[in-house]
């Protein structure tokens, strides 16, 4: 047996473990068929055992070196990448993905590790601050005081749906937690039960090549909800990354809050991504935009975080040709392969509401599914957004290639809607010079509401590098003041402590006063360069 053939084991620590608590099989949403082989379902002891190893590795890997600490980071992605055909073919079968969106979501996970790694050498992360003492200060002497952020503790991990890659084992999640300096323990997602065990033999071989304490990592399975309370409720577990529905992402919140010591939970739950067209702009760039629109809510069947599901303008002549246009490319997209029979069961429902309520028009289907019971039909409708406004179900998240467009009579009207939204990912304005004022208004409406806002663009596609941020106020995520993406994804991890007259011989490294570390930090208030 190959190191990373796919056995249907877990791993907690450096052992593989067959869970005994029942057969869970991944299916192959485009073909139905059960894919071998069957993985077991964990225990409560199995989470137990690993979240015990998580905890007696902690402290030992905290204290690692920023040059081993990132060495480790890079041999994750090398791993990855060492994969080879084995992993995309898996993933492939798993999801019903195709070929390209694989490679790039490894391409992009890849990159997530490396960019982390490239944080870990920097340092900036552990904020040095160095108040040096005052002893003659009158009326009272300054102490000496020194602080620097540290990691959280173990945090408890869960994969996404929609990204076995990106958003899952070793996704960024995981990859900002290591790099803080936190063992994990990760529950795999039930439908990519392969593409985690490949995914975490890599990241278990890392730890072992690397020296480092077995309980840096673990990858638990489980297809029902007893091994995910369990790692919420586990005394070790020290924070959680969760990405998924609102309904799961808010069980585990009220789960991490009901602890005798409640935890944080950074939580991406849902976002229907509204979009403005402003009227300048929609005059103008009337093909370019519909087009644009629908290549975004359709791409990967509708399955991202950041689907535009939601298209706010001003009705008239403009908007109806832009209708007419949304409603032709529409009709020509093809049905496509949801990620796993229970998302496309949601989008079906939801879809089935819209279509049911007649304050709501259809306005184009797109090519009929066939042959494939998990193929998702794009859709466009429109509402009125006087209706809109008294209809709050509207602002719930459909999951899927549908959007909903929102005929306004005027710009207060839209102010109106804008004002009405809840915390969302992104906000994108489409607009022309023209439309400056009108921008003005809009913009601190959505800055409260989103966290992120685009320009003349489309939400789908978000770019791993420094000043990211993919996050945003409930029911968004469930911590206002993170990122999931983006090298402040580190933060979610971390803590300040400050050391008052520390003895030089305790003094961590980036504390010393020589600097040995070379580090940029605050000394008596003042930015100090290496």
């Amino acid at each position: 047996m190959a190191l990373m053939d796919v056995t249907g084991a877990m791993l907690i620590g450096s052992r593989a473990v067959l869970g005994n608590s029942g057969e869970i099989h991944a299916i192959n949403p485009a073909t139905g068929e059960q894919l071998q082989p069957a993985f077991g379902g964990g225990s409560i002891s199995d989470v137990d055992a690993a979240c015990t190893l998580a905890d007696a590795a902690f402290d030992s890997y905290r204290n690692t070196g920023l040059e081993q600490r990132a060495q480790f980071l890079d041999a994750i992605a090398q791993g990855l990448l060492d994969l080879g055909e084995q992993l995309i073919e898996r993933v492939i079968a798993e999801t019903g993905l195709p070929r390209p969106r694989i490679e790039g979501e490894r391409g992009r996970t890849v990159g997530q590790l490396r960019l982390f790694a490239a944080v870990v050498r920097d340092g900036r992360w552990l904020n040095v601050t160095i108040d040096p003492a005052l002893p003659d200060r009158k009326p009272l002497a300054r102490a000496d005081l020194r602080s620097q952020k540290i990691a959280f503790g173990p945090v408890a991990i869960f994969g996404a749906s929609n990204f076995p890659l990106a958003f899952s084992v070793a996704g960024g999640d995981t990859a900002s937690a290591l790099a803080a300096g936190c063992p994990v323990v990760v529950k795999s997602h039930p439908s990519h039960l392969g593409t985690s065990e490949l995914v975490g033999r890599a990241i278990q071989k890392a730890v072992a090549d690397c020296g480092l304490h077995e309980g840096v990592f673990s990858l638990l399975v489980d297809s029902g909800t007893v091994v995910s309370e369990a790692l919420v409720q586990h005394p070790a577990i020290q924070a959680v990354g969760f990405t998924g529905s609102r309904r799961v992402g808010q069980q585990i919140v009220a789960l991490a809050a009901a602890r005798k010591c409640p935890i944080p939970v950074y939580a991406e739950m849902s976002s229907i991504n509204p979009v403005f067209l402003l009227p300048t702009s929609l005059a103008q760039r009337t093909d370019s935009i519909a087009q644009g629109l629908v290549d975004s809510f359709t791409l990967g069947c509708g399955q991202f975080c950041t689907k535009p599901g939601l298209v706010i303008a001003i009705n008239g002549p403009d908007y109806q040709r832009f209708c007419n246009v949304v409603a032709a490319s529409t009709a020509a997209k093809p049905a496509t392969t949801m990620l796993n029979a229970g998302i496309h069961n949601a989008y079906t429902s939801g879809v089935e509401q819209w279509l049911a309520n007649k304050n709501l028009q259809c306005i184009s289907s797109g090519v009929a599914p066939s042959g494939n019971s998990c193929s998702g039909q794009a859709m466009a409708f429109t509402v009125a957004a006087s209706y809109f406004l008294q209809f709050p179900k509207l602002l719930e998240e459909v999951f899927g290639p549908a959007s909903l467009l929102v005929e306004c009579s005027n710009a207060e009207e839209m102010l109106k809607v804008a004002n009405a939204l809840d915390g969302q990912l992104t906000a994108s304005i489409h607009m022309d010079e023209a439309d400056l004022p009108l921008a003005q208004s809009l913009l601190p409406l959505l800055e409260r509401r989103s966290g992120r806002i685009l320009f003349n663009g489309f939400p789908t596609g978000v770019e791993v590098c420094h000043a990211m941020v993919h996050g945003g106020p409930a029911p968004a995520t469930s911590d206002v003041r993170s990122t999931s993406v983006g090298a402040m994804a580190i933060e979610r991890f971390l803590r300040p402590v400050c050391y008052q007259d520390m003895p030089t011989a305790l003094l961590p490294s980036a504390l010393q006063t020589e600097n040995p570390l070379r580090l940029p930090r605050l000394l008596d208030g003042k930015l100090q360069l290496p």
